[in-house]
This record gives structure tokens, C-alpha cells and sequence, in this order.
């Protein structure tokens, strides 16, 4: 009984070990994509996986479930488009070594939704990013504006409102608004907003005043498989108004922590340096010379001393004074590197 039980184990590890080393990779275009009414747009995308058997395409409007497009064979150069989308003429697939691409064309405002890329492989399906493809009218209609924040920065294990705020005219009709995340390593998902605002579902005035509510996603014990892009979307009267999208970065505590440490060295470098101009400050003001102790003030009484005396040389007497016979009472006498100057008076 027990080398049974040992064979089953191993059978099992067997089965199990090719479908994690064989992961598949899926490339798509990702994010929003904007289009008119009218336009042709394709949507690329392109895989690296041998144990993939079908390729397909997902189309998933806002608030409801996704609904398959083709489906064609791996290597195959023809994919099978579903009865929804064949009956409309306008949905193409190109296959190929390594792509499938989907094309769109006379795109219409009810093309508005978000679009995957899959393959089956054995008996699961996996998903790539996902794109959403919002298709507008030349001349819109709607005066609604969403706004919100551009990024958030959040550590691993934390929680985070994201929200955004909307600014709209009263109308007819539902309005509903949703939360679309893409990029990160999950496909994009839709988060329905259960709350609608009151004011926005009243019946349309004349010149009725813009309403503004704002709406919250909470997000709690993040993982880094919640970062991308969030993006805010309103569809009323029967348009979507999207946001431009919040950016949300998840960092571990060790990032945070060695970001702190370099902050900290960083300051702790510019306080050195700041003490070091004002000590070399400090030194020069204390080298420089006391300009009263050194004369500084009584050099240009001596230079204004010469002048008169220049001016009035007929009236002074100027003698040399080689005999100690004379008595002198003052003599004073400065020298300096520039000018010297001496005062004598004689007692007669």
C-alpha cells in the first residue's frame, strides 16, 4: 500500500511541475486607448507559450460580464468569429506565428469597452493585460469633468482611498461610475461603484447648475500585485467621461527604510558643509586688522593735513630743527607704509 501511495505522489508532482515552468507570457496594448466614432483601431497582441492549444479575444463592456470575440487554433492563419460580432461586420482577427491581433473597424460608441487577449492552455485560460477602448463622438455632448489625484505612494501592508471627483450636469437616465485598474501583474479589472449620486440622476433643467460628488475605492493590506494605474469613469447620458488616472507605487519597508537613511546622510552632509563655510567666515572677519589700532582713520587727516598746507604755503614756515639749542615741545611723528606725517611746534 505504501509504494502505491508513493507512486501517486510522484504522478502528481509529474503533472504539476510542466504547467508552472510552462508559463506563458501575453503582450497587449494595455491602458486606455481613444478613439472617434468611425476610426479603425487594432488592438496587438502577441505571446511566447508552445503548450497553448487556442487564442482568443474577450470583449467586457462596463458592468457586465466578458463575452468572447474568436477563437482560433495555435498556428493557424483563420480565427472563428463569434455569431454577436460576425453579424456586425466590423470586427477582424489577424493570427499568425507568435500574434493575434484584433481589428475594429467603423467603430461606433457601443465599441466602447475593455478588450483581452487569451489562450487556452490545457484547461485553464490566461488573460493578458487588457485593454479599454473608449470611443467618443466628434462633438461631445456631455460637460462632465473627473478628476484625480496623479500618483500615490504606498507602503506594502497599507491601505489607501483612492478618489476622485466629479463635476456634471444633471440628466435623464442612470449614471454609473466605475473604477478600471491596468498595468501591474493582474489583468485589468473593473470595480463598480455601488453608490450613485442622487443630484446627477434628476430629471435635466433648463440651465441647471453643474453637481459634484466624489467617490472613494478603498484599498487595504496592499500587495505589490495592486500597483498600476487606476483610472475614474463615469457613464451617464449615454457617454463615458474618464479620468486622467492614479498612479499607485507599492514600496516594501526596506525601500522606505533606505530612502530615510539616505535623506538623513544627505542633510547630515549639508549641515557639515554649512559649518565649514561659516568657521572659514568667521576665521577671515577674525584675521582682519583693527582699523582704529592701525590708523586707518587718521591717514586721510594727514593727506587733508598736506593739502592745506599745499594751499597755504605762504603762510607757514617750515625749519629744520638740527640744533639742541631750540626747544621743541611737540613733535610727533607717524609712519606708515603709504605717508608720513609729522607735526612740530617751536616756543619762541
Amino acid at each position: 500500500m505504501m509504494p502505491l501511495c508513493i507512486i501517486l505522489v510522484f504522478l502528481i508532482e509529474i503533472c504539476l511541475v510542466p504547467a508552472v515552468k510552462n508559463s506563458s507570457v501575453i503582450i497587449q496594448d494595455s491602458g486606455v486607448i481613444r478613439a472617434q466614432v468611425g476610426d479603425n483601431v487594432t488592438l496587438r497582441c502577441s505571446y511566447q507559450d508552445s503548450g497553448a492549444t487556442f487564442l482568443s479575444w474577450y470583449q467586457q463592456t462596463l458592468g457586465d460580464k466578458p463575452n468572447i470575440i474568436s477563437t482560433s487554433m495555435m498556428h493557424s492563419t483563420e480565427a472563428e468569429i463569434s455569431l454577436k460580432f460576425k453579424e456586425m461586420s466590423r470586427f477582424f482577427v489577424q493570427t499568425g506565428e507568435g500574434i493575434n491581433h484584433l481589428t475594429i473597424k467603423n467603430l461606433s460608441t457601443s465599441d466602447s469597452a475593455t478588450y483581452y487577449c487569451a489562450f487556452l492552455e490545457f484547461n485553464s485560460i490566461e488573460f493578458g493585460q487588457g485593454a479599454f477602448l473608449h470611443v467618443r463622438t466628434a462633438v461631445s455632448k456631455s460637460q462632465a469633468v473627473v478628476k484625480q489625484p496623479a500618483s500615490e505612494l504606498v507602503r506594502q501592508g497599507d491601505s489607501v482611498n483612492l478618489n476622485c471627483t466629479i463635476y456634471a450636469e444633471p440628466c435623464a437616465g442612470e449614471h454609473s461610475v466605475y473604477w478600471l485598474r491596468h498595468g501591474g501583474s493582474q489583468p485589468g479589472i473593473v470595480y463598480p461603484y455601488v453608490d450613485q449620486c442622487k443630484e446627477l440622476s434628476q430629471a435635466s433643467q433648463a440651465e441647471s447648475p453643474m453637481q459634484s460628488c466624489t467617490f472613494n475605492l478603498p484599498m487595504k493590506n496592499l500587495t505589490s500585485s495592486d500597483a498600476g494605474t487606476y483610472y475614474c469613469a463615469l457613464a451617464s447620458c449615454g457617454e463615458i467621461v474618464f479620468g486622467n488616472g492614479t498612479r499607485v507605487d507599492i514600496v516594501d519597508s526596506t525601500t522606505v527604510s533606505l530612502l530615510l537613511v539616505n535623506c538623513l546622510g544627505v542633510a547630515l552632509a549639508v549641515s557639515f558643509i554649512l559649518i565649514f563655510v561659516l568657521a572659514y567666515i568667521m576665521y577671515n572677519l577674525n584675521k582682519k586688522p583693527c582699523s582704529v589700532c592701525k590708523g586707518a582713520i587718521a591717514r586721510p587727516r594727514c593727506s587733508a593735513a598736506s593739502d592745506a598746507v599745499g594751499q597755504d604755503a605762504d603762510n607757514l614756515h617750515y625749519a629744520a630743527l638740527n640744533s639742541l639749542n631750540r626747544k621743541s615741545t611737540v613733535i610727533r611723528q607717524r609712519d606708515s607704509t603709504e605717508s608720513v606725517c609729522v607735526y612740530s611746534g617751536i616756543k619762541k
